[in-house]
């Protein structure tokens, strides 16, 4: 009996009192942080092995820059984008503007052209009865020179065009009163139904005319078609 009693546990108290048994870490708990930790190595892997490479202080400073020039750039062409939207648009008005002075000059060459008309079918005929002919004429001596205006007209319904030559034979007298005929320099003439010829020509120093002959010759031919003398203004 007193050998069984020298091995039963006699019951110790602690300086705190009671005895305490040892706690472990549940085991949820560290897998939740061991999934923590691989998560948050697995993201700064992808991070630094795929992800956008993080920029250094002088790179950001250099985007910095060109993202600057980039707005100024942009703010440039949009003032010239504007500039020439403006310059545009005047164009489209001046444009406007002088597509109805043209509609309105070609209406009054129509308004002039059947005025014209009736003006070339009231015209008296040459005298001579001739087609072409020299309808109405003028000259004048002006400054040492001979002023000439006339009218050459076919007759209605003659479409051909007339091609030829004019000559100017110019009577007068020189100052010391000796008579001359002069010849001037000829000149080449076409129509269809009408053209008004005006000019003028040198006279010899000191001549004064005071006749001109017409003479209008087709080409290819040395006869007349028609010829007018009148006299010559001062």
């Amino acid at each position: 009996m007193f050998g069984s009693r020298s091995k039963q546990h006699v019951f110790k108290p602690t300086s705190y009192g009671y005895p305490r048994r040892s706690r472990r870490i549940p085991r949820w708990l560290v897998l939740m942080l061991t999934g923590v930790v691989l998560g948050a190595g697995g993201l700064l892997f992808l991070q630094t092995s795929y992800g956008p490479q993080r920029l250094t202080v002088e790179q950001s400073e250099q985007l910095h820059r060109d993202l600057n020039s980039a707005n100024m750039e942009k703010q440039r062409l949009q003032t010239q984008v504007n500039q020439q939207t403006e310059e545009l648009s005047q164009l489209k008005a001046q444009l406007q503007s002088q597509s109805d002075q043209l509609r309105q000059a070609n209406e009054h060459v129509v308004t002039v052209n059947e005025d014209l008309q009736l003006f070339a079918a009231a015209m008296p005929p040459d005298p001579r009865g001739t087609s072409p002919g020299i309808r109405a004429a003028s000259f004048a001596n002006a400054d040492g020179h001979l002023d000439y205006r006339f009218l050459v007209m076919q007759d209605e319904g003659k479409t051909d065009t007339f091609k030829g030559t004019v000559e100017l034979v110019v009577s007068g007298v020189y100052p010391n009163g000796r008579s001359a005929n002069i010849d001037l320099e000829p000149f080449d003439i076409s129509l269809e139904r009408y053209v008004h010829m005006r000019g003028r020509q040198e006279l010899p120093a000191g001549f004064s005319a005071r006749q001109a002959t017409v003479r209008i010759k087709q080409d290819g031919g040395n006869r007349v078609n028609a010829t007018r003398t009148l006299r010559v203004s001062r």
